[in-house]
């Protein structure tokens, strides 16, 4: 039975807050809000929580994970960053964008693509989330909470507790999250002299980018 934290969106509750954190510690998955989506999350180096994450969505070892960033310092120490992707990445962050960039070997091999040993970051801008992400002292493994065999993300958090409520080890409830997912964009090109390439256009916005 996953725990249960209904938090304030604006000013959420420092003590349920640690309870969450305190969960991944302990290698849980929990869904938790975005300023798109609902996501499941976890602790970056526990193999056996990203395992659980991807067997909750059903998806391999190919699918893009993401690690949710602090602020965009933090992000550059997981991804090879050069002076053009992190001028696009100041103008973007935070916000509702996915970057996908070449993982840094802080990032464990088995989270990155397996081929293009590439990872997927981005800086949410989202209290609640932010909160937590502070508590957590470090990225977390993340996912788009989109249930097997469904194509929307869940936004509702009372239906993913009864729906995932053995499955996950805690949901935090900020508030039902928008529909619309997040723009992503592929900046590894840029590295060899190429251009981004927009894979999927979300809330955020390309003008502001320049794209």
């Amino acid at each position: 039975m996953s725990q249960y934290f209904e938090v304030h969106p604006d000013n959420p509750q420092p003590r349920l807050l640690k309870q969450a954190a305190q969960l991944l510690e302990r290698g849980g998955v929990l869904a938790v809000p975005t300023d798109s989506s609902y996501a499941l999350v976890c602790h970056l180096d526990d193999k056996a929580a990203a395992d659980r994450l991807r067997r909750i969505r059903q998806v391999d070892d190919k699918h893009h994970l993401t690690l949710l960033c602090r602020d965009l310092s933090e992000l550059a120490n997981y991804a090879r960053v050069d002076n053009r992707q992190y001028r696009l990445l100041k103008l973007a962050t935070p916000g509702p964008y996915t970057f996908i960039l070449e993982a840094s070997k802080e990032v464990p091999r088995r989270v990155s693509h397996p081929s293009r040993k590439t990872i997927g970051l981005r800086v949410p801008q989202h209290t609640a989330l932010l909160a937590l992400l502070e508590l957590h002292h470090a990225p977390l493994l993340a996912t788009t909470l989109i249930a097997p065999g469904e194509a929307e993300a869940l936004n509702d958090a009372q239906d993913i507790r009864e729906r995932f409520e053995h499955e996950l080890a805690g949901v935090l409830d900020a508030g039902a999250c928008t529909l619309e997912p997040t723009t992503v964009i592929d900046l590894t090109p840029m590295g060899s002299g190429g251009e981004p390439e927009v894979l999927r256009v979300g809330q955020g916005k390309l003008a502001p980018l320049g794209l």
